[in-house]
């Protein structure tokens, strides 16, 4: 029995339902506006008959740095809730995509001052890079890209031209 954020198997049981309910509202270390379900990053759980929980998570990118926070934040909550026996399990492929970011999670960055990520070129040839980001405090979409960088490998950090204010962006993937 699986339950994922994209579907939900046709056997399902209330504990992986339980399960997954709080997996889903851990948050992620580095955007915690957003829930790891929110952010796409939880991809499954099961629960054996045995009792062992199985956490399925995908990572923005397979070197990000708060992997080791996020494993240990589900097992932590698993265990609150009585869970005992848990494993948390990482799989990079398909890699993750900000396509995955549900659109409540898109909501939540941008009543945070965030700019959700644009979506994805999907096709051949590289990806796309924006040339302008609306800004999240004032909507205008006279902005400018002052880092790549910001502050978290997964955000660059822009300004807005007309209301002046710096924003981070969440870079599309």
């Amino acid at each position: 029995m699986v339950t994922t954020a994209a579907t939900v198997t046709t056997r399902t049981s209330a504990a992986t339902d339980r399960a997954y309910a709080i997996c889903a509202r851990v948050l992620d270390p580095e955007l915690p506006v957003l829930t790891l379900a929110d952010l796409g990053v939880l991809r499954a759980v099961e629960v054996e008959a045995d009792g062992l929980v199985t956490v399925t998570i995908t990572p923005t990118y397979s070197g990000c740095p708060a992997l080791e926070v996020m494993q240990r934040d589900l097992v932590d909550a698993l265990h609150a809730e009585g869970f005992d026996d848990v494993r948390v399990q990482t799989v990079l492929g398909p890699a993750w995509t900000t396509d995955w970011i549900t659109t409540d999670g898109q909501r939540k960055l941008l009543d945070h001052g965030i700019a959700p990520p644009l979506p994805r070129q999907v096709g051949e040839g590289p990806v796309g890079l924006a040339l302008n980001v609306r800004c999240p405090q004032c909507g205008s979409p006279d902005t400018a890209e002052l880092s790549r960088f910001g502050s978290t490998p997964c955000k660059a950090l822009w300004r807005c031209n007309a209301c002046r204010e710096p924003f981070d962006s969440v870079k599309t993937l």
